[in-house]
């Protein structure tokens, strides 16, 4: 994917996410089963991953380069990317530290979803400052896939929410 199509991407699927858990009554935002998060701690799990990423897309390129060095292979495709997500998970992956929400209250819901959409909208502004080339050759730290790419970083953002957004529909099935 280009930049205007992670852009466009990144909207749509945050967008699509926050009018689903917005669309949620009392009772299915706070519904769980069998230990899963809550639709509302879903939400804020999207809200404190995406917040990093904005952080990381304000830095300069030399302190991302300084602090985290250059990519020594291409970016992986959406696909490859989208791929290796299910594997790490499928190994046990899972959230962890700074990623785990607490309870989230339904009074926090539109809070939760308009920071979601801001963050993610932010992040859009933020990435036409880079080249095509910029989003391959910096690299970021991410807690299950180690250092990748400032691209991957962006499609697993993409992908992410969609994640989370189906994980929610499978659990309000039961």
């Amino acid at each position: 994917m280009k930049k205007q199509e992670i852009i466009d991407a990144l909207k749509e699927n945050h967008s699509a996410f926050t009018t689903y858990i917005l669309s949620l009554d009392e009772h299915d935002f706070l519904f769980t089963a069998n230990g899963k998060w809550t639709p509302g701690q879903q939400a804020e799990h999207i809200l404190r991953s995406v917040k990093p990423v904005s952080l990381a897309f304000s830095l300069p390129l030399l302190t991302l380069r300084i602090f985290f060095g250059k990519a020594n292979r291409p970016s992986r495709n959406y696909t490859a990317l989208v791929q290796r997500y299910f594997e790490k998970l499928s190994a046990g992956g899972k959230a962890s530290g700074r990623f785990i929400p607490k309870e989230v209250a339904y009074a926090q819901k539109e809070k939760i979803c308009s920071e979601i959409n801001a963050t993610a909208n932010s992040i859009c502004k933020k990435i036409t400052k880079y080249s095509e080339a910029e989003l391959d050759n910096y690299i970021l730290p991410h807690p299950l896939f180690g250092k990748i790419t400032l691209r991957e970083m962006l499609y697993f953002t993409i992908y992410h929410v969609q994640h989370h957004q189906n994980n929610i529909k499978e659990l309000l099935k039961k």
